[in-house]
């Protein structure tokens, strides 16, 4: 028995007549006839009950009907599927956000690609560091990253989405919240919190190259990898930070965001593994759209 087989009987079997099943399958009538008696002598059973006047199903042949039915509608299914899949249009996404970008990008992000790609599984990881995301990228934990180059890619695909500049938090209750701007020599002497040294944070080199940059070295530090902790010490008094703008988004009670003068700012882009799956680089194509496009896209 063989799906040609089935799709045969079927036909026959829904138009009870041999002649129209032929033509409905494009082919002459005795090999049709041909291939149901082959199809019932390998059962060892009559589908067919024929005459000369007519073509009508045994018992036997009506389940053996249901049976090829639903038998054929499954191999459709599975061939339809097996396409999609190839096309990018179904499977399984693990997207690694970096910490800053978790508040700006992340809600409206995950929001555009789920109704986008219903038949998609996606799965957020936020609040990452970018040494992290190259590290689980390379290990295959995640598939895609929302991370902050530059740092040590090899092997990887990287495309910059976009860039942002560097900003103040500061407690409420600071001298200089009500200021308009602040030169980040300004700050020489505070506490800053900031991300860890020890954990190869892009945000940490970049922020310590613009201290050296303004002539000092953060003498006092506190550091912890999350941005959401880093804005609540903000809040707590215990130091004020240096954040990508984006940060700004993450509205905390207590803490101002000031724009900072002559200060570089740091690029977010989105990161994957070469040979990537069809839909990895579906939806790596989809965010470099959106991000690109900024607010507009993201909100429409």
């Amino acid at each position: 028995m063989d799906l040609r087989q089935l799709r045969y009987f079927v036909a026959v079997a829904e138009e009870c007549h041999f002649g129209r099943a032929a033509q409905r399958l494009h082919m002459a009538q005795p090999p049709l006839s041909q291939a149901i008696r082959r199809l019932e002598e390998d059962l060892g059973v009559e589908l067919l009950e024929r005459t000369t006047r007519r073509v009508a199903l045994t018992p036997a042949g009506e389940r053996f009907l249901d049976r090829s039915r639903q038998i054929l509608h499954e191999v459709d299914q599975a061939a339809r599927e097996a396409a999609r899949i190839a096309a990018g249009e179904i499977g399984r996404v693990v997207i690694g956000v970096v910490g800053s970008a978790t508040y700006a990008l992340l809600p409206p992000v995950a929001r555009r690609l789920r109704e986008e790609y219903p038949d998609i599984d996606f799965e957020f990881t936020s609040e990452m560091l970018t040494a992290d995301q190259v590290s689980r990228l390379g290990d295959g934990t995640i598939d895609i990253a929302l991370m902050r180059p530059p740092l040590a890619t090899e092997g990887l695909l990287l495309r910059v989405l976009r860039s942002e500049p560097l900003v103040v938090a500061l407690p409420e209750s600071h001298p200089l919240a009500s200021r308009d701007v602040l030169d980040l020599g300004e700050l020489r002497d505070e506490t800053f919190v900031t991300y860890p040294a020890d954990r190869r944070s892009v945000l940490y080199d970049t922020f310590l190259a613009a201290c050296e940059a303004h002539g000092f070295h953060p003498t006092h530090t506190v550091q912890v990898a999350q941005t959401s902790t880093i804005v609540v010490f903000v809040a707590a008094g215990i130091g004020v930070a240096v954040l990508p703008a984006s940060a700004a988004h993450l509205r905390l009670e207590g803490v101002r965001f000031l724009p900072l003068a002559d200060t570089p700012s740091v690029e977010l882009a989105v990161g994957w593994r070469p040979g990537a799956s069809a839909t990895t680089q579906r939806v790596v194509d989809r965010l470099t759209q959106l991000v690109s496009e900024g607010d507009s896209a993201l909100s429409s």
